[in-house]
């Protein structure tokens, strides 16, 4: 594929600065590229690596203008955006993207005689369907998943090799489901009877909205009554692990080995860093952010950002871990303190 930078700033919404008709033919980081690469800059420590890149074009912020006023020694043209990485993403897709075309069910795959299958779906070896499925057009599933009874497929679904879906599961369209993940096993639910721990019934549904992306090695349990329902757009990371009748808002974001406890309910836009750890029965605002390995314990508002291992106001967890760092320091004045006092009262014992 070859497209002229005036034609990717066009599909990007951004302004060439130097010749519009130079031809790009890959996407390249800043080092790596080539002639015929186009890069991109969003962080401005980046700017000195501009002089010796090879790359023919870059993508850069449109708030350096006076960083960068023209092309960088007279032959690296440039996109000026608003969101340079967000451009790079979109042009990365452009030339990266291959067009799918389908390869039907192969014969090695098993498919119960009542599936439903929509149009242009792949269907790879050892794949099982099991009764009742339905399957949208576009499809595509890879070995060694399997797909319990009654569960949907929505339209331009990407399971990868080794995904588990249990019984009755609703996939929405356009999700992408990375290896070895499993949906719908059961929620963790017993209760003591007196002498051992007696199962609780898991007999509700996973249901994942439109536009989802799920990481490898992931675990979305079922509702025990009800469902666990992972809201549009959101982004699941690999080896996350999500309980019962979690709500998961959308286009909220869940960092690697992150656990959210049954029934939490998570707002919009809400993003978990790597192994936070979240209790269960709680509700999670919209916008809030919580730091790596931070802890909740309990409900937080919409627009919070939070951290520790209990988690807590940030301002407030930054207070703390500068005082704990200051400990030796502060332990060595108080010894200097009591001797002092020490020292006055046995002067002052004779008055």
């Amino acid at each position: 594929m070859e497209k002229t930078l005036k034609e990717l700033a066009a599909f990007v919404g951004g302004e060439v600065v130097g010749d519009p008709q130079i031809l790009i033919r890959g996407v390249a980081g800043i080092k790596e590229a080539v002639e015929g690469d186009i890069s991109f800059i969003a962080n401005p420590k980046y700017l000195p690596l501009l002089p010796s890149t090879q790359a023919s074009a870059v993508i850069l912020s449109d708030k350096f203008k006076e960083e960068v006023k023209e092309p960088v020694g007279g032959r690296i043209a440039s996109i000026r955006t608003a969101n340079p990485y967000l451009a790079f993403a979109r042009i990365l897709h452009l030339f990266s993207d291959k067009p799918y075309r389908a390869s039907g069910i192969h014969p090695r795959a098993w498919v119960d005689p009542s599936v439903a299958i929509g149009e242009n779906v792949s269907i790879h070896p050892m794949a099982v369907i099991d009764k009742e499925v339905r399957i949208g057009n576009n499809v595509q599933i890879y070995s060694g998943v399997h797909i319990g009874s009654f569960s949907r497929i929505g339209d331009g679904c990407i399971i990868y090799p080794n995904v588990t879906i249990y019984h009755h599961t609703q996939i929405g369209s356009y999700v992408t489901i990375h290896a070895n993940t499993v949906i719908g096993s059961d929620g963790f639910g017993y209760i003591w009877d007196g002498q051992e721990h007696y199962k609780i019934p898991q007999t509700g549904r996973v249901v994942i909205e439109d536009k989802v992306e799920i990481g490898s090695g992931t675990t979305i349990d079922r509702g025990t009554m009800g469902d666990t329902v992972i809201g549009h757009g959101a982004k699941i990371d690999n080896l996350v692990q999500i309980a019962h009748n979690v709500v998961i808002g959308e286009s909220s974001i869940i960092v690697s080995q992150t656990g959210i406890s049954g029934s939490t309910e998570l707002g919009k836009r809400v993003t978990l860093a790597g192994q936070v750890g979240v209790a269960g029965h709680l509700k999670i605002g919209d916008n809030t952010m919580v730091a790596a390995k931070g802890g909740v314990s309990k409900d937080t508002p919409p627009n919070s950002i939070i951290a520790g291992m209990i988690a807590r106001p940030i301002q407030e967890w930054r207070k703390s871990e500068v005082g704990i760092r200051r400990l030796p320091e502060l332990l060595d004045e108080v010894k200097r303190l009591k001797k002092k006092v020490q020292d006055l009262e046995e002067r002052n014992a004779g008055f």
